[in-house]
């Protein structure tokens, strides 16, 4: 079935006010959605933040082998 604008206009003057506003939360969905999928991610932007996020995880996990490993003595310890 093909629509027009004009159909639907019409139909949108025998909504009331509590389907106007599900029409308007739909249509505000449908740009959300729409504008979501137009956003590409440049992989030269990415990839200064993924080294950057890597030096960070490679510094927290050598600051907490020192106290796993002190863990680890004072669970050998009788």
């Amino acid at each position: 079935m093909a629509v027009s604008t004009e159909t639907i206009k019409q139909d949108l003057d025998l909504l009331n006010s509590e389907q106007l506003q599900q029409i308007a939360d739909f249509i505000a969905f449908l740009r959300f959605r729409d504008k979501r999928r137009r956003m590409n991610l440049d992989p030269e932007q990415l990839a200064p933040l993924a080294t950057e996020f890597a030096e960070e995880d490679r510094a927290f996990a050598e600051e907490g082998m020192d106290e796993y490993a002190d863990l680890l003595k004072q669970e050998d310890e009788p």
